[in-house]
């Protein structure tokens, strides 16, 4: 990772503005217009449903705590990550990634709001069919960090040997 200025650093920041910005729209349709939270669930197709979900933990619902400790200590820790996040992205040079750090740095900045305003996350999409879900519930932040997450994997394991070969550094076989 070099340490220049990212030169797509400005197209990152605008797309992680569009991908939080997203993600608090689509809670606000589902919290306000929709009243979804004493509805409790509203089906729009045979697999897929709006359903109120309050996540007071982390990814998966794991460590599912809704003390003021617990949202606090989640603020803090994914403030720091989407500080890390950020200034990886001032200075990652590929375009592909950068995209990737701002789909993860918007999610995380909009589940950021959630537990600043509410103490928990809202999810709301679920995926299902019939019984069987491949996802718990989650939202449009969960998505895109998840997408960011994925996107950083397949760049890395795709892209990995042919970048080291063409910047003439030694191959890690």
């Amino acid at each position: 990772m070099s340490s220049t200025r990212s030169p797509h650093l400005r197209f990152g920041l605008i797309f992680a503005a569009l991908a939080f910005i997203l993600d608090q729209i689509t809670k606000w349709v589902v919290t306000v217009p929709l009243s979804l939270e004493p509805k409790g669930m509203i089906e729009l197709t045979r697999f897929f449903n709006l359903t109120w979900a309050e996540n007071c933990g982390i990814s998966l619902s794991m460590f599912a705590s809704c003390t003021d400790t617990t949202r606090w200590t989640l603020v803090a820790v994914t403030g720091i990550v989407a500080a890390a996040v950020a200034i990886w992205m001032t200075r990652e040079q590929a375009k592909g990634d950068v995209i990737a750090l701002a789909l993860i740095l918007g999610g995380a900045l909009g589940n950021i709001v959630d537990r600043v305003r509410y103490g928990y996350v809202v999810d709301f999409a679920d995926l299902h069919f019939g019984a069987f879900r491949p996802f718990m519930i989650f939202n449009v932040a969960d998505a895109c960090i998840t997408i960011g997450v994925l996107l950083l994997v397949a760049r890395a394991l795709l892209l990995g040997e042919k970048a080291a070969s063409t910047d003439g550094s030694p191959s890690t076989d």
